[in-house]
């Protein structure tokens, strides 16, 4: 289950960095994300934090694989699976709270899934 479960996390980490990597480069999904501020293309200040976004996420899946045992990097110590949960609360409130619906719809179940992931890990973990 450990395994699996850091598994799915890097898995979904991996597809929601590219969705960041897109808005970041231009791609028109600006509804999907950060309340649906700006429906279409990001603005410049915007994608620079999509980008951001891309790199904290794959930052987090490295913490996961690292603690699930899949993978380690000396960047990403597991030790910070804290850190990992903490933002997948807010991100999963955030997400359900958003006033986009096609943002709530799409991220909120994959928010729920990461954050149910990341908890399996450090639980299943915790004695480390």
């Amino acid at each position: 289950m450990l395994r699996a479960m850091g598994w799915v996390y890097v898995g979904l980490a991996g597809v929601v960095a590219l969705f960041q990597l897109s808005l970041a480069f231009g791609a028109p999904w600006g509804s999907y994300t950060m309340g649906g501020a700006v429906p279409g293309v990001l603005t410049p200040d915007l994608r620079v934090a999509a980008f951001a976004q891309a790199f904290i996420l794959l930052w987090f899946a490295l913490v996961v694989a690292g603690r699930a045992g899949i993978g380690r990097h000396p960047l990403a110590p597991p030790r910070f699976i804290w850190v990992v949960a903490l933002f997948g609360v807010l991100t999963l409130v955030a997400n359900l709270a958003s006033p986009s619906l096609p943002e709530r719809n799409l991220w909120g179940p994959v928010a729920a899934m990461m954050l149910a992931a990341v908890l399996t890990v450090w639980w299943e973990t915790r004695n480390r």
